[in-house]
This record gives C-alpha cells, sequence and structure tokens, in this order.
C-alpha cells in the first residue's frame, strides 16, 4: 500500500486549506485512515480518523474546525481545515491500515502500517 499526501501550503490564520491523501496498491486492506500532525520539537498527534463505514473521530483542538472524509471510489481520505490558527502549524501525515476502537464512550484508534509522506501546513501572519 502507498500513501501519497498532498494539499499542504502556507495561510494566514482564519483562511482554510484541503489536504488529500491518495491509496494505491493492496487497499482492501485499509478498515481506517487517518490524519496526524507533528509540530516542531513535539510528538506526532493524531487529528482526524475515518473509517470505511464512516465512523470519525477528531482531536479535540480541531473539532468543529476540521472535517475528515473519504471516498472508496477514489481511494482517497481528505482533510479539510477550516479557521486554522497558527497552533496547527506542522507536518502533516496520513495513516492508513488502522483500527478504530470504541471502548467506555472513547475512540481509540491504533495507527497502522502504512504512511504517507508528511505534507507541511504552515498557519502565519
Amino acid at each position: 500500500v502507498q500513501l501519497q499526501a498532498s494539499g499542504g501550503g502556507l495561510v494566514q490564520p482564519g483562511e482554510s486549506l484541503r489536504l488529500s491523501c491518495a491509496a494505491s496498491g493492496s487497499i482492501f486492506s485499509i478498515k481506517a485512515m487517518g490524519w496526524y500532525r507533528q509540530a516542531p520539537g513535539k510528538q506526532r498527534d493524531l487529528v482526524a480518523v475515518i473509517t470505511i463505514r464512516g465512523t470519525i473521530n477528531y482531536a479535540d483542538s480541531v473539532k468543529g474546525r476540521f472535517t475528515i472524509s473519504r471516498d472508496n471510489a477514489k481511494n482517497t481520505v481528505s482533510l479539510q481545515m477550516n479557521t486554522l490558527k497558527p497552533e496547527d502549524t506542522a507536518v502533516y501525515y496520513c495513516n492508513g491500515g488502522g483500527l478504530l476502537r470504541f471502548y467506555s464512550g472513547t475512540y481509540y484508534y491504533t495507527e497502522g502500517d502504512y504512511w504517507g509522506q508528511g505534507t507541511q501546513v504552515t498557519v502565519s501572519s
């Protein structure tokens, strides 16, 4: 499985960006796909995840601003990012093949083995 991410860039606070991740190869194994981000000097954190059945989960920091979606026919997952803030600045990575579980009222995503290359998102005035 190969994942190709695209769509990063430099925007001002309050603006929007849309990231895309295209999957190719043995995609039948991809039940869930997610977006992570890593800011300089920080750990990589999960931003959003979507399963093949459409179950979605977001990090609290992006709820109401980011929207994840997938097109199963085109094997792509997108992340629409609105009202961007400087703290959203990071390298964004798509991940595939993980597992999203729901336990005691909380979603848990175990990352999969497939990663796209990072795409830089910079939010600055």
